[in-house]
C-alpha cells in the first residue's frame, strides 16, 4: 500500500479491501484465486494485504459471527465523570472480553461491546467493570432482534450508500460447540494467517475447517467471511449511534425498513432500561464527515417513518479500542 495514508490507494489495494468483504474463496489457497480475479500474482497479493494490514486500513480476513450465534455478547454503557474518562477507558479497553469501546456524546458517555463464552462469565464481566469503575450504574443493553448485520462497506458506492440487508433473517439457535469447533473459533478470531494455505493452520485439519465454516455460512452462525476493513483508517472517520423511541408493536416493522434501507451499517432492537434509557431502536452511520452523518440520520428518520418518535444521536468522539470479538481463549489439545 502507498505509505503516504493520505493517498489513494494502489487498484490492487483497492480491490482487495473493497472486493473481498464477503464470499471470501473456501479453497485450499484462497489468495491464488483472489490473484487469478484480480490479474496478479498469489505472492504479490499476500504481501499487499500484509502491508493493509500493517498500516491499519485492515483488522482482520475471516468470520464476522452472528451476535449470541455462539457465546454471549451486548452493548454496554457507563456515565464516566470528565476527569476520569481516560482511566476508566483504560481499564475497560484492557478487558479481553471488550472489543469496542468508544467515548460519545451522551451523560453516558463510555460504550463498549463485551463478548464472552457464556453468559455467566458475561454478567461477571459486567459486574467487575461496575464495582471496578464505581461510576455508577452499568447500562446493560442486549440484543433482541437484529435487523442489519455487519456487511462490510461499499468503497466505490456514493457517500452514505452501504450494502443492503434485504430482510432480516431468523436468528439461529446458539452453537453448542464442540472441543475441535472451539478450536476453530479460537483461531478464527484472530483472523486468517496470510499465507499461502491458510485454512492449514486453524489448529483442525484443513477439509475439516473448510467444510465447518462452509456450515456455518449457509447456518447463519457467520454473517459474512472475508476482508474486516478498519473504517475510520479508511477515511470513515464520523460515525454515530442513532437511537428512537419506537412503540414495541411497531418496532419490529420499522426495523426492517431501517436494515433495508441501504442507509446504515448496523441495526438492532435491544431493551429500553429505565428511566435511565428509554430508547429500543439502534443504528449505526458511517460517514466521511459530522455533517454527512447528519444528513444521513435526517434522510433515515423521513425515509422510514421515524420522525415523531423520541430519538438521539450519539457522535462517537474516541475510539479507545477496536478488533474483533473474542469468544475464547482456549484452544483444547
Amino acid at each position: 500500500m502507498n505509505p503516504d495514508p493520505a493517498a489513494a490507494p494502489t487498484p490492487l489495494d483497492f480491490n482487495l479491501l473493497n472486493c473481498f468483504q464477503r464470499d471470501f474463496p473456501l479453497q485450499s489457497r484462497p489468495f491464488a484465486a483472489l490473484a487469478a480475479t484480480l490479474e496478479s500474482g498469489e505472492g504479490k497479493v499476500l504481501a499487499s494485504l500484509r502491508e493493509l494490514r500493517a498500516g491499519g486500513a485492515i483488522s482482520r480476513i475471516g468470520a464476522v459471527f452472528r451476535p449470541n450465534a455462539i457465546g454471549a455478547s451486548a452493548l454496554a454503557a457507563l456515565a464516566v465523570p470528565p476527569q476520569r474518562l481516560d482511566e476508566v477507558a483504560r481499564y475497560v479497553s484492557a478487558l479481553v472480553e471488550v472489543n469496542h469501546n468508544y467515548e460519545r456524546e451522551h451523560r453516558f458517555n463510555l460504550w463498549f461491546v463485551a463478548t464472552a463464552a457464556s453468559a455467566e462469565r458475561l454478567r461477571a464481566v459486567f459486574e467487575q467493570i461496575e464495582a471496578t469503575c464505581g461510576c455508577g450504574p452499568l447500562l446493560v443493553l442486549p440484543l433482541l432482534d437484529d435487523y442489519h448485520i455487519d456487511l462490510g462497506f461499499d468503497l466505490a458506492a456514493p457517500a452514505g450508500a452501504y450494502p443492503k440487508q434485504a430482510s432480516a433473517q431468523p436468528r439461529p439457535a446458539a452453537l453448542n460447540l464442540s472441543a475441535t469447533e472451539q478450536n476453530l473459533v479460537a483461531a478464527l478470531q484472530e483472523g486468517l494467517p496470510l499465507v499461502e494455505r491458510p485454512y492449514a493452520c486453524l489448529g483442525v485439519p484443513e477439509d475439516e475447517a473448510l467444510a465447518t465454516i462452509a456450515r456455518w455460512l449457509r447456518e447463519g452462525i457467520i454473517k459474512r467471511f472475508g476482508v474486516v476493513v478498519r473504517h475510520h483508517e479508511l477515511g470513515y472517520t464520523a460515525n454515530a449511534m442513532a437511537v428512537w423511541d419506537v412503540p414495541d408493536d411497531m418496532v419490529d416493522a420499522i426495523g426492517r425498513r431501517v436494515g433495508a434501507s441501504g442507509r446504515v451499517t448496523l441495526s438492532y432492537r435491544r431493551p429500553r432500561q429505565l428511566p435511565d434509557w428509554p430508547y429500543n431502536l439502534f443504528c449505526m452511520i458511517h460517514g466521511k464527515d459530522r455533517s454527512q452523518v447528519e444528513a444521513q440520520v435526517a434522510a433515515l428518520a423521513a425515509d422510514c417513518g421515524l420522525t415523531a418518535y423520541p430519538a438521539q444521536v450519539l457522535f462517537s468522539r474516541r475510539r479507545f479500542k477496536q478488533r474483533g470479538a473474542h469468544y475464547t481463549s482456549v484452544r483444547h489439545g
